[in-house]
This record gives C-alpha cells, structure tokens and sequence, in this order.
C-alpha cells in the first residue's frame, strides 16, 4: 500500500476505534482492580503482549533480534515505559478513570515540546502555543477541583497520571529522535514490552501486591482487553497507519480519546460528571486539536 496524503474512509473509521479504545482502556483497569493488583496487571499485560508480538514479527518472517546499535536506545525506551505503566495503573488506585484519561493525554504536548528542543526544523507557532495554553489550563481546573474532593488521595492519584503523561512524551521524543526511528516499529514496540515485562513483575513484588487474588469472568475479559486488544492489536494497526498516512493528520484525532475516556467513566463505572471535569475535558481536548492543527 502506497503512503497517502490524505485521510480516507479506512484511516478515519481505524482511527474513532482506536480512540474508543484507548479512552476506554482506564476503564477496564478499574473494573478488574479488585482480583488482580494493578500493577500486577500491567505486569501481566506486558509479557501477553510481548509473546503476541514476539510471534507476530516471526509469522512475518522479520527477525527479533538485529545488530544495529539500537539496544541501548531500545532498552532505554522500554523503561520509560515500564515506569509509565506502573504509575498509570497504581495512580488509578487514587483517581477516577475519567479524570486519568485527561491528565494522561497531556502526553502530546509533552511531546510537541520535546521534538522542538530535541528535533532540529520542529518548531511550534502561535496556535501550537495557544494549544498548549488551553491544555495547561484544563489541567488547573482538573486539579483545582481535586482539592474539592473529601480525600486527598484523588491529587496523588491525579499527580502519578500527570507523571506518566511526561514519560508517555519523552518516551515518544526518545523514539524519534534517536535510531529508533530507522527501525521497523513492531520491533520499537517489542523492545517497549519485553523490557516492561520484566521490570513490572519486579515492581508488583516491591510494592507487596497481593497479585492475582482471583480470576473473575470480568478479571478475565479485562486482562485479555488490555493484552491482546490495547497492547498487541491497536498499537500494531497505530504504527501501520503512522506508516501509511500523515502523522499528523492522525495526531489531530487523539484529542477524541479523552471525550470517550471521560464519557466511559461516567457510564461505566458511574464516576461523576461534574461541570469542573466537563470543562477541562473540553480544554484539553481543544489543546490537542490545535497543536497538531498546523499540519493538517
């Protein structure tokens, strides 16, 4: 398939899936938190993902293993996203997923500042800018309604997802901006999950998780969601469309994932609602759009 200019009826419809799934993604961490510990999850998630992928490249007939000085580069990203993962999935211990997804999705401006201090010809212009002001904003009216809560625990919560946004931004500015971005991207992603799949475990065992306490129907159904749907499927068809369509362009749809991921919150877990989340929902969503505006 030739790379193309535009975005087509395909691209579009991968991409509102795509989007469902990652804003629903917090969800499913919370309804199967009381079987299995969260971090043990993400532990679990990363080495199922790691043997699909695994197998995956070798049914393509690719190599696993190439010596072409991207190890440490490699390994280097997969420990950003080892530590991403835990504080993901520990954080929603503290918060509601509906409030995880919008601090989450300040990864992109992470990344739109990165590439412009670490990318040579990467430059942001007034609506880029203004973009980031709008998500900045957001991200106060989400955490000024934090202090509102009776517990404390909701800003920790809120805090560790802000903390693995960053990780989420420098992990992708560290993929493009080093050889990694020369190499076939299942292979980038290989690297991500078997190094995550072996620091996690450690993780879990340093946090005295109780791990697996027992495999419920909805455990079940949520682990294989997070494995073989998010980690293994929408991140392989994520890298095919990067391939074959505008990066940015695509970009420019991710502001979608926190309308979903907010909207699943609320439906699916019977999180509130309020106008304060609504509001910043909006202003990051906003952020997201103007950012990748340019290019589009």
């Amino acid at each position: 398939m030739e790379p193309k200019s535009r975005l087509d009826g395909l691209a579009i419809s991968a991409l509102l899936i795509l989007c469902v799934s990652w804003g629903g993604q917090q969800v499913a961490i919370k309804l199967a938190a009381a079987d299995i510990s969260p971090v043990m999850q993400s532990a679990l998630r990363s080495i199922g993902a790691t043997v699909l992928v695994g197998l995956w490249v070798v049914l393509r007939k690719k190599p696993l293993f190439v010596s072409d000085g991207t190890l440490w580069w490699g390994i280097a990203a997969g420990l950003l996203f080892a530590f991403e993962f835990m504080l993901i999935y520990w954080g929603l211990e503290f918060t509601h997923a509906s409030r995880a997804v919008i601090f989450l999705y300040l990864s992109p401006f992470v990344v739109a500042i990165g590439m412009q201090l670490f990318v040579p010809g990467e430059k942001l212009g007034t609506i880029q800018f203004l973009g980031l002001a709008f998500s900045f904003l957001g991200i106060l009216v989400a955490f000024g309604e934090s202090f509102t809560f009776p517990s404390q625990q909701m800003l920790i919560g809120d805090s560790m997802l802000v903390a693995a946004a960053i990780l989420w931004g420098a992990t992708t500015v560290l993929i493009k901006s080093s050889p990694l971005a020369r190499i076939a991207p299942s292979r980038t992603l290989l690297y991500q999950l078997s190094v995550s799949a072996v620091v996690l475990p450690l993780g879990s065992l340093a946090l005295n998780e109780p791990g697996i306490v027992k495999l419920t129907f909805v455990a079940a159904a949520s682990l294989l969601y997070q494995t073989v749907w998010i980690a293994s499927i929408t991140y392989l068809a994520w890298f095919w469309l990067i391939r074959h369509y505008p990066a940015a362009r695509l970009a420019s749809f991710s502001f979608l994932a926190p309308l979903f991921g907010v909207l699943a919150g609320w439906w699916i877990l019977d999180e509130p609602l309020t106008a304060g989340l609504l509001l910043a929902m909006l202003l990051v969503a906003a952020g997201i759009y103007l950012v990748n505006r340019h290019e589009t």
